[in-house]
């Protein structure tokens, strides 16, 4: 039975947290902004499919039909938030003497494989901005007609002084914006905050990708793609929009300018959910920084994917998470711990007791339900698992209940055996270790430890006592 009335979600469109009420009972539609396919998705960009792909298994869990659409940008995101500058996909394929498609292609493959490292759940609509040009020109034409727009000569821009609302969501201080370098100025426009709906591309220079339109040969703006896809699958009204909060105050802020002017709602979304930034060395990883990680360097260090996930689980979405070595290193052995007590119930025979299961059914799914309180739900989670009162059979039920909302596969994952050695006199000394700790020898037990790491021995906690390895 859906429970909407206690669901709350924090809307960056209100600023404070609202009872979750679809727009058609039983029903929810969700838009999520998806990969701008020129590079390697960063990890910082994995969060951010985390956060929608938490959001959609709760949604489930509660029992709605879910129809989620991630859109892929493969033309048109130029590499300054101004409509300045060149298309990230034409750059990198110039760089890499390929075709657009190619480049498209590549990426494309390598952040579908990263998302199912971190077993996020396929979407109903994965469609690309290539594959919608009609709608985006369609749309374009709606906005024509309403006089929303006007030309200049690199192309044809949204007048955000039609839209009285235009600052809304974001909170927008367009002054403090423009200074700040965030929305420049291009030789025409008539506000610095208007944005492209469709540029011009240059007679003298061949693009990669480009198409004719009734305002003259180009390609569309980034901010179209998103308001023509969503509306082609969810309508002119849906119910949540997720992304990262950088896109609040320029590429969201833009979708709802030209969505709500060309369709005539308002709210074009209901709820607004955006998660926080991955921090990485103190700041926000991004590739024109240069920090960027990817799932497959975690992979190449030993890390299992799912350990990135459950990283992910252990900060709320709204809030920064700090990324660093020992905060992962930190979260996999949580994980394997995890992985391996999941491994010793979920084999368990038997029918559960569901009185007994009941008040943390009831904990678990109160942390969901108050904005996607994953820390919490994992902290319940734990509390079922160190139980001294459940039986294996209600932990079975409980754990394999709750993972349906966590993701972290625990039905399947199998405990990672570790590759350790032995030598008889370093196992000597560990047993010397163990021996100094049980009397609470601290200090001998430190000088053990730090003759063996001198040598360049590494010693590892597992759930079968102290072992060690060559670093």
């Amino acid at each position: 039975m859906v429970l909407s009335d206690s669901i709350v979600f924090y809307n960056t469109r209100t600023r404070s947290k609202e009872v979750f009420r679809p727009v058609n009972a039983g029903e929810v539609g969700i838009y999520t902004c998806g990969p701008t396919v020129y590079g390697p998705m960063h990890i910082g960009n994995v969060r951010s499919q985390l956060s929608a792909d938490l959001l959609r298994r709760f949604l489930v869990s509660e029992g709605f039909a879910v129809t989620h659409v991630i859109n892929i940008t493969d033309v048109g995101h130029l590499v300054s938030d101004a409509d300045e500058g060149e298309d990230k996909m034409e750059l990198a394929a110039k760089r890499a003497g390929e075709t657009a498609e190619e480049i498209a292609g590549r990426y494309i493959d390598l952040w579908r494989r990263d998302r199912q490292a971190v077993n996020c759940i396929e979407p109903e609509h994965n469609p690309k901005a290539t594959d919608h040009i009609a709608e985006q020109i369609d749309l374009g034409l709606k906005l024509e007609e309403g006089g929303y727009l006007y030309r200049i000569d690199d192309g044809i821009y949204f007048d955000i002084s039609r839209f009285p609302r235009y600052t809304e969501l974001a909170r927008l201080d367009l002054e403090g914006q423009s200074g700040a370098g965030r929305i420049d100025e291009v030789q025409g426009k008539r506000q610095p905050a208007d944005f492209a709906i469709w540029k011009f591309a240059d007679p003298d220079e061949r693009r990669l990708q480009e198409w004719d339109s009734p305002w003259g040969r180009g390609f569309p703006g980034w901010h179209l793609e998103c308001s023509a896809m969503s509306s082609r699958y969810l309508g002119d009204h849906f119910d949540i929009h997720t992304g990262g909060i950088d896109l609040a105050t320029v590429h969201h802020t833009n979708e709802v300018a030209q969505s709500e002017c060309a369709f005539g709602v308002h709210p074009w979304v209901e709820y607004w959910l955006h998660n926080e930034f991955l921090d990485f060395g103190g700041e926000k990883m991004s590739k024109s920084k240069g920090n960027v990680k990817t799932l497959s360097d975690l992979e190449e260090r030993g890390y299992d994917p799912l350990a990135f996930r459950y990283f992910f689980l252990q900060a709320h979405y709204r809030q920064q998470q700090v990324f660093t070595e020992e905060s992962m290193e930190a979260a996999a052995r949580g994980h394997s711990r995890l992985v391996a007590l999941a491994a010793e119930v979920r084999q368990v025979g038997g029918e559960g007791d569901s009185a007994a299961q009941a008040p943390f059914r009831e904990q678990f799914r109160a942390a969901m339900a108050d904005d996607l309180n994953a820390p919490k739900a994992v902290a319940v989670l734990w509390d079922v698992l160190r139980s001294k009162t459940l039986s294996k059979v209600d932990q079975r039920d409980l754990l394999l209940a709750f993972d349906e909302v966590l993701g972290l596969d625990l039905a399947h994952a199998e405990p990672k055996r570790e590759q350790f050695e032995s030598d008889p006199r370093i196992d000597a000394l560990l047993e010397e270790r163990e021996a100094a700790r049980g009397r609470k020898d601290f200090a001998e037990a430190d000088r053990i430890r730090d003759a063996l790491a001198s040598e360049g021995i590494e010693l590892i906690d597992t759930p079968e006592g102290p072992r060690w390895r060559r670093g």
